[in-house]
């Protein structure tokens, strides 16, 4: 009787080393891909927020004129008679991208 309450804890902690050893099944496997699923999540995260960012402009782009004098502006280099253009060197974030300005 005593041999089997010894054998039950041996075999409960063999199948939890077990299960934390196994790369492919085991808790390590589902430790790495909670983690994956978190890094995921913050960059879905990230692109909603970029999403939202570019509706926000195409809107501003549809319905103001200073928007849309401003963007052509910007992407062209031009500059009214008697104005100063200050050009800032472009930051890169870590993809190498250049960021967009909302």
């Amino acid at each position: 009787m005593v041999r089997r309450l010894l054998l039950v804890p041996l075999v409960l902690c063999a199948v939890l080393l077990w299960a934390f050893l196994d790369e492919k099944t085991g808790i390590r496997s589902w430790l790495s891909l909670r983690s994956e699923l978190a890094r995921s999540e913050a960059r879905i995260a990230v692109r909603r927020q970029e999403v939202e960012a570019l509706r926000a402009e195409a809107e501003a782009l549809r319905n103001d004129p200073l928007a849309i004098e401003g963007a052509i502006r910007e992407d062209l280099g031009l500059a009214k008679p008697g104005e100063i253009v200050i050009k800032f060197p472009k930051k890169r974030d870590d993809r190498g991208e250049t960021p967009r300005l909302p």
